[in-house]
């Protein structure tokens, strides 16, 4: 496998490379989607969820959070995603999920970042003395 990052797929530049063969990576992921999902056995089943998660393992990754349909929280398979609409744009997906929610989740990070440093910067401003008491 090539060692650039620009021919990594989205889930292997999630998953550390360093990290052992049976680790979970746990990326924060808000938004309401509705499913399309079909189970173990075949059945389709549409679902509601408001997303807190995205679970990235071996073999596998779940897209997790509370299931409206059974009130509890709930892992879905992103593999057996058929379909996800985002409640907040509309967007239907029924190609690339997986690439989609991982984008996803790693723009949420970013905007998380950027506002944990603007919130320092005005607390270091308001907490500064004037100019006029240097002298």
């Amino acid at each position: 496998m090539n060692d650039n990052a620009f021919f990594r797929s989205a889930a292997e530049r999630a998953v550390p490379r360093d990290a052992p063969a049976n680790a979970w990576r746990t990326l924060p992921l808000d938004g309401h989607f509705d499913l399309v999902y079909e189970d173990a056995a075949g059945a389709w089943s549409n679902r509601s969820l408001d997303a807190r998660e995205l679970k990235l393992g071996p073999g596998r990754t779940l897209l997790g959070g509370i299931d409206a349909r059974r009130g509890g929280y709930r892992g879905f398979r992103v593999d057996r995603i058929r379909r996800l609409v985002d409640g907040a744009t509309g967007e239907r997906i029924e190609t690339g999920i997986l690439d989609r929610l991982l984008s996803r989740a790693e723009a949420q990070r970013r905007a998380g970042i950027l506002r944990i440093k603007r919130q320092a910067q005005t607390r270091r401003r308001a907490g500064a003395r004037p100019i006029e008491a240097f002298t």
